[in-house]
């Protein structure tokens, strides 16, 4: 802590650095931190990639690939750290309604892991969660998600999620664990696997592939740029309140159908240029977050508050960085093929 404060890290962990959110994270460090050192510990599952983390410099960011279920190697690690910051999970709705076990075990076992680690030695810890926690909302409530919405969550991977989120807290009043949590909505931007919504059907269009779109594609979620989650969460490690929780949201509600036309029209193509398929079980309906907390708290606003120039960004990255994401494309098809999706 300086004179105001604020907690100023030298050394921190970044789990799941090499996923989506992680890496952009890691990125956001090292470009805007010049003190920090960053260590990004990954299991590189299929959803994690090295190539996220290409140009950050050596000195900078020390890469271990290893599981934060792995209570040795997390104990080491935590021994030599100023803070944790916990974006490693299992994080696809389908799949976790295919398979629910490697949620449990990731979601639930690897945050448990990483609290003892904290509570060991002392250490700042960020728990970085999602708004599905909460349930969904009606398509005509004018209510949004906050910090004091009870939990509700309907699928296998939000219980999951929901899970570790108690377990914070509870290591926090329990053991004293120095933790914050934090609950976003969906992000979008570079470097995030295309299973997920926005890059599957910018990825499809690029290949020739008509879009699918679920259900009557009038679910709506609450879209944060990538890079405004980043500011966030730094803002919420070095100058959120020990034990509390703050609601990451930049306003940013669509429905699924309009997203997807948008993309279409935004790559030359007709709006209506895609097929219906049916509904994810269970899939709520609305996701909208109050983030007023974190805004009135600690002086956060978004920057990229422009949905469509992000878009327009997000495409051109994309297809700028095909062998990124081509060599998975066909395995991931083929998969929501099998599942009829």
């Amino acid at each position: 802590m300086n004179d105001t404060g604020e907690f100023k890290p030298k050394r921190i962990i970044v789990t799941g650095g090499a996923g989506f959110i992680g890496s952009n994270f890691v990125h956001y460090v090292v470009d805007n931190h010049p003190d920090v050192h960053v260590t990004v510990l990954d299991a590189l599952t299929y959803a994690g990639n090295k190539e996220n983390l290409a140009g950050i410099p050596e000195d900078r960011m020390t890469f271990v690939h290893g599981d934060i279920c792995d209570a040795e190697l997390v104990d080491k690690l935590a021994s030599d750290t100023d803070a944790i910051v916990h974006y490693a999970a299992e994080s696809h709705n389908d799949n976790s309604i295919a398979n629910p076990e490697p949620f449990l075990r990731t979601n639930v076992e690897g945050t448990y892991r990483l609290l003892e680690a904290a509570r060991k030695y002392g250490v700042r810890y960020h728990h970085i969660s999602t708004d599905e926690v909460y349930g969904d909302l009606a398509l005509d409530d004018p209510a949004r998600f906050t910090e004091e919405t009870p939990y509700r969550p309907s699928s296998p991977y939000s219980s999951t999620k929901a899970a570790s989120d108690m377990l914070v807290r509870a290591w926090h009043r329990t053991f004293g664990v120095k933790a914050t949590i934090s609950n976003c909505s969906n992000n979008y931007g570079p470097y995030q696997h295309i299973e997920k919504f926005i890059p599957r059907q910018i990825t499809n269009i690029l290949c020739g592939i008509r879009p699918k779109l679920y259900g009557d594609g009038l679910n709506v979620r609450d879209w944060i740029h990538t890079d405004d989650h980043s500011r966030a969460v730094w803002v919420i490690l070095t100058k959120g309140r020990i034990g509390e929780t703050y609601l990451i949201g930049a306003d940013g509600e669509k429905n699924n159908i309009d997203v997807l036309r948008s993309i279409l029209e935004r790559m030359g193509k007709s709006a209506d240029d895609f097929d219906w398929v049916r509904d994810r079980p269970g899939h709520d309906r609305r996701y909208a977050i109050d983030s007023t907390k974190l805004r009135r708290e600690l002086g956060w606003t978004p920057i990229h508050t422009d949905f469509a120039a992000g878009l327009d960004a997000t495409i051109e990255w994309y297809a700028n960085n095909r062998t990124w994401w081509e060599g998975v494309k066909a395995a991931t098809e083929a998969k929501y093929a099998a599942q009829g999706q």
